[in-house]
Order: C-alpha cells, then sequence, then structure tokens
C-alpha cells in the first residue's frame, strides 16, 4: 500500500510539474499605448489589463504606455503595424485619412441617448465588415471602444450666449463635430487633447471641445477658461482599442477568450468613472467661477437641424467618392441605436 502510495504521490506531483511548465511556457507580454495620463477615459483598457494579469495568474501581462510614450496619438495605426505595440487607443479623428470609414461615428448629433446605446452601436459598427476590412491594412482590429461622453465647449473668450455669437470664433473640434461647428460660422482646427491647455492660454483658438466633464478636467481647461457649456451635446467621437491582428492571433486560445470575456466589465468600470467625475468636477467648475452657458431645448434643436444630417450627407458622398460604403455603415448606426431604444 505505501509503494502504490507513493506512486501515487509522484504521479501527482509529476503530473503538475507538467502542468507548470506548460502554463509558463504561455507567459505573454504586450505593451499598449494611450496618450494622456490615466483617467476615466482609460479606466476600460486598464480593467482589461488587470482582469488578463488576474485570471492568467500574471503570465498574461498588459503594460499600458501613457502620455504617447511609446507611439504618438495619430500613429498608433502606424505603431501596431510595425508591431511596435501590440495594441493602443487611436481616436480616429486625430488621423482621418487612415481609416475614413471609420469616421462614421465621429458625426455629429448621432443619436446615442446614453453611454449604453452608444457602446452598442459602436459595437455593431466594429464587426461590420468594412469597418475590419480598412483596418486590416494596418494589421488592426478594433475590439472595444474607448467610449467618450458628449462633448462640451470651455472657453476663455466672449461666452457664446447665442448661436450667432459663435461667428467667426476658432474652436478647437474635431472631425463631425468640426464640421457642424462650421455651420455656425466658427473656424474649427484639430489639435490633439494634450496640446489644447497651452494652445487656449496662448489665444491660438478661443474654445476648445472635450468630453464633459472628466477631459475638462483631466487637462485643467478650467484653469484658462472662464466659461462652459452644458447641454450642447453636439456629439462625441469614436476612440477605439485597437489589438495587432497578429498578436492577436498568435495568443493562445484561453487568453483570447479572456480578453474578451473582460469587455462587459471594462465597458461597466469605464461609465462608472465619468460618472464619479461629473459628481467631482462640476461642483469644482462652479467653485473655480466658471460661467455656465445652457441653450434652450429650441436653440438647440436648431442647431441640429443645421448641422445633422446636411453633415452626415456630406460625409456620406465624400465617402462614396473613394469608393467606401458611407451610406451603408451610417444606416447601421441608426438603425442599432433604434433597436437599442435611442
Amino acid at each position: 500500500m505505501r509503494l502504490q502510495h507513493y506512486f501515487a504521490t509522484a504521479s501527482l506531483l509529476a503530473a503538475c510539474l507538467v502542468g507548470t511548465a506548460a502554463h509558463a511556457a504561455e507567459k505573454v507580454s504586450w505593451n499598449w499605448s494611450v496618450h494622456g495620463p490615466s483617467r476615466a477615459f482609460t479606466k476600460g483598457m486598464e480593467r482589461i489589463a488587470e482582469i488578463a494579469a488576474e485570471k492568467s495568474g500574471g503570465d498574461f501581462a498588459i503594460k499600458i504606455h501613457y502620455a504617447e510614450a511609446v507611439s504618438p496619438a495619430k500613429e498608433v495605426l502606424d505603431s501596431i503595424k510595425i508591431g511596435a505595440i501590440e495594441g493602443g487607443i487611436m481616436c480616429i479623428s486625430y488621423a482621418p485619412g487612415k481609416a475614413p470609414l471609420n469616421g462614421v461615428l465621429d458625426l455629429p448629433f448621432l443619436p446615442f441617448g446614453n453611454l449604453e446605446i452608444q457602446k452598442q452601436v459602436h459595437e455593431a459598427v466594429y464587426k461590420h465588415p468594412a469597418i475590419a476590412k480598412e483596418l486590416q491594412q494596418w494589421d488592426s482590429i478594433p475590439f472595444f471602444s474607448a467610449l467618450l461622453p458628449q462633448y462640451e465647449f470651455m472657453g476663455s473668450g466672449k461666452a457664446p450666449k447665442e448661436l450667432a455669437d459663435w461667428k467667426g470664433m476658432r474652436v478647437r473640434a474635431l472631425a463631425g463635430l468640426g464640421e457642424a461647428m462650421k455651420t455656425l460660422g466658427a473656424v474649427p482646427t484639430t489639435v490633439p487633447s494634450p496640446e489644447i491647455y497651452t494652445a487656449l492660454e496662448r489665444g491660438t483658438f478661443q474654445a476648445a471641445s472635450l468630453p464633459f466633464s472628466y477631459a475638462h478636467a483631466t487637462y485643467k481647461l478650467q484653469e484658462v477658461s472662464r466659461w462652459y457649456t452644458y447641454g450642447m451635446a453636439p456629439g462625441s467621437i469614436n476612440c477605439p482599442l485597437l489589438l495587432s491582428r497578429t498578436a492577436f492571433d498568435k495568443l493562445p486560445a484561453a487568453y483570447r477568450t479572456l480578453l474578451i470575456d473582460a469587455k462587459a466589465d471594462a465597458y461597466a468600470a469605464m461609465i462608472a468613472a465619468y460618472k464619479a467625475a461629473d459628481d467631482k468636477n462640476i461642483p469644482m467648475f462652479v467653485a473655480a467661477g466658471l460661467e455656465r452657458i445652457t441653450y434652450a431645448p429650441d436653440v438647440r434643436t436648431q442647431f441640429e437641424a443645421r448641422a445633422a444630417k446636411p453633415v452626415w450627407d456630406q460625409w456620406v458622398a465624400d465617402m462614396a467618392k473613394r469608393g467606401l460604403p458611407g451610406k451603408e455603415v451610417l444606416d447601421v448606426v441608426l438603425a442599432e441605436a433604434k433597436k437599442a431604444g435611442s
């Protein structure tokens, strides 16, 4: 009996050692890039990295590099393509020519009633074959949406209490939002988020749009501003967490499943972080003495009528000139938003 017990114990120990060796052989280290510091915007990718480490016992390690330390914000697609990083957040509007069809989610006044609806629509768009094909040339897959709340403006110039006050104002406004502001006579410019504070302080432009309220506070715009809009809600932009297709395909199947399963938890963490940011930041803006500019519902409706469908139609026409199915993907956005209850 003792001999049988010895062999049984030895067999069990050997099996454990083999299992440990196999597990150790699956150690993977990835590098992800994101512009700016850790903030509500990064909570989703941070949660995915945490879950990867937790579920793999530390064998699947994802290091997040902040403040463009390993890739410029405009060059995340390039960095993935050359294998410099395994993933990163890329705001499509920072370099719209690299993935123009993905700009459908940058259009102004899309019917996103809340971040849950926005999430559902983004996920549906990312699954569209034309979207996947466009990113495939960069060896990238759109894995997760770093959802952004509706944009609002902060500024240091004359407060735009009427829509007419935007005429001639230089503003930081990206993609479709920039086109929307043009309909008010504003002059939009594209500047990456980390550069906004200095540009606003120097008067390069008079107002800057960012996702309210977390991004304004993240970049401390309240320090160089006198007012902010509230409820203007002209739209948001598309900033997917892109993964290297090559790196993803090389992952052990268990790790691929682990990443996919982590998305629900990551979305919940990010949305909760945005709410916590509002609870903290809005009182801070009041304490800083910033004037809140709130437009009456009928004024916002006027803005939407001038800047929604006309800008959408122009975007569809521009995509058609490139031979891209803009109308098809825009129809997906609108249908999915309706399905989600928006």
